[in-house]
């Protein structure tokens, strides 16, 4: 890949997470997250490799079926609500499943079955990137939308993440997996 696409796909990266993480409408929030991904999947599928477009294809469609339930909630929320603001307060079942989706986008445990294959598929430095700036912008939403959830989801949901990637790693000998784990 020419250095020029890189540079390319790294500054689409940055923008889709800067318009995400600075968004007070959910229909950027969404466009953010969606820019996000298009510009990391060249990046996982450079290498023309079998394990990379498995991995590609994977890393697609989790997020596109996020994206899709980002996209019925926040509608859903902008019907009931009449306003499309993320900080606006929303009923549980809008609030529930945006938290689907997001711990979808994120990895999180109980929706992390897919992440330690899609990051042994690829390579370090996308992996590297991948567990860490691309988790900025949907940590960002799930916070900023933190108000509306039931008491203590956040705190279960950390712990419950910290276990299962803490007894899932145990047993790897895999670098990725267990970053993936972790």
């Amino acid at each position: 890949m020419s250095p020029l696409i890189t540079s390319i796909l790294i500054s689409s990266l940055s923008t889709g997470t800067i318009i995400t993480m600075s968004s007070h409408h959910w229909l950027f929030a969404w466009f953010g997250l969606e820019m996000n991904t298009l510009a990391i999947i060249p990046l996982i599928s450079k290498h023309h490799h079998p394990r990379a477009t498995e991995a590609a294809t994977k890393y697609f469609l989790i997020q596109a079926a996020a994206a899709a339930t980002i996209l019925f909630a926040s509608t859903l929320n902008a019907w009931t609500s009449g306003q499309w603001s993320i900080l606006h307060p929303t009923t549980l079942p809008v609030a529930l499943m945006m938290l689907i989706a997001l711990t979808m986008k994120l990895g999180l445990a109980p929706m992390h079955s897919w992440y330690p294959e899609v990051l042994q598929g690829i390579t370090l430095p996308t992996a590297l990137l991948m567990s860490t700036w691309q988790k900025f912008a949907p940590l960002t939403l799930l916070l900023m939308m933190s108000n509306d959830l039931p008491q203590g989801t956040l705190l279960t949901l950390g712990l419950l993440s910290a276990y299962i990637g803490g007894w899932a790693g145990l047993n790897q000998t895999q670098t990725r997996k267990i970053m993936a784990f972790s």
